[in-house]
């Protein structure tokens, strides 16, 4: 009897269990059983065994893809991770001033994703776009319809304006869990701005920037609704990542076969990468301790 007593709270977690099957389970299941599959019409499907993967991984579009968004993520974390940092090291300890920067921060995080690519859409336009005219009339031309660096430079700018926030509202959360003591102890022993950041500041948030990182790869390793509205992919496939490559091949040509596979093999791509990621990290601060 005790020992049912002790189970009974396994029941309360079984409705998010439930949840989880229908939300993630049973979609994850269908995805598997369309990329075995070639579906010809309604009824009329044949066993495809491993032929929708191996016509995935030959795909010469699809490794374009990959890099392309490699290059984009990478770029990502080398961007927003370093400012995060230093804009969270820049914001008010106290005062009125904490709470117009923690919501100032937070305004770009509460703009629906598909908005964020139609207000950068506008914005950079050379022609309407206060920042794409104001461009054009200092002498350098910049359309990012037509010039893929430029294409890149926007997505990228849009990219580092919409989630950067969100990696120095993490960071400051770890830089005001430090206790005062710390600071007290490092100004009687004299140390300097970077021995302080260095010794006491970085160590204490890495718990917040193994979040950040690996929340930022992710993300930007899924990203599609901005670029897809700001560019569409193009122009022609230059920024094209996974997720858009891979729209266009479910919706586009209607593929549900190979689409399914390559679902599958980006999903173990970004579990990969992620737990690579949190390895690192941890063995970083597993070596740092010693």
């Amino acid at each position: 009897m005790e020992k049912w007593d002790d189970n009974r709270a396994w029941f309360l977690v079984l409705p998010v269990f439930i949840v989880v099957a229908f939300s993630a389970i049973v979609p994850l299941m269908t995805v598997v059983n369309y990329s075995v599959q070639d579906i010809l019409g309604p009824g009329q499907t044949y066993f495809a065994g491993t032929e929708w993967f191996e016509e995935v991984l030959h795909d010469g579009r699809l490794h374009e893809a990959l890099w392309r968004q490699l290059l984009f993520s990478g770029l990502v974390l080398l961007i927003e991770i370093p400012l995060g940092i230093m804009i969270a090291l820049a914001m008010p300890k106290r005062g009125w001033g904490v709470s117009a920067c923690l919501v100032t921060l937070a305004l770009p995080l509460l703009i629906p994703w598909n908005v964020i690519g139609t207000i950068w859409l506008i914005f950079t336009r050379p022609d309407i776009g206060m920042l794409g005219v104001a461009i054009n009339k200092a002498g350098i031309v910049f359309d990012h319809t037509a010039s893929p660096t430029d294409a890149w430079i926007t997505v990228m700018l849009m990219e580092v304006w919409h989630w950067t926030p969100l990696v120095a509202l993490l960071c400051y959360a770890g830089l005001r869990a430090i206790p005062e003591a710390y600071y007290q102890a490092a100004k009687i022993d004299g140390a300097s701005g970077w021995a302080v950041f260095r010794y006491i500041q970085l160590p204490k948030m890495r718990g917040v920037l193994t979040i950040a990182i690996l929340l930022r790869f992710m993300d930007s390793f899924l990203i599609y609704a901005e670029p897809f509205v700001l560019t569409g992919g193009g122009p022609g496939n230059s920024t094209t990542f996974l997720s858009i490559y891979l729209v266009k091949i479910a919706m586009g040509q209607f593929d549900l076969g190979p689409a399914a596979a390559f679902s599958l093999i980006y999903f173990v791509i970004v579990l990969l990468f992620s737990f690579i990621f949190y390895q690192v990290l941890q063995n970083v601060g597993r070596r740092e301790k010693q």
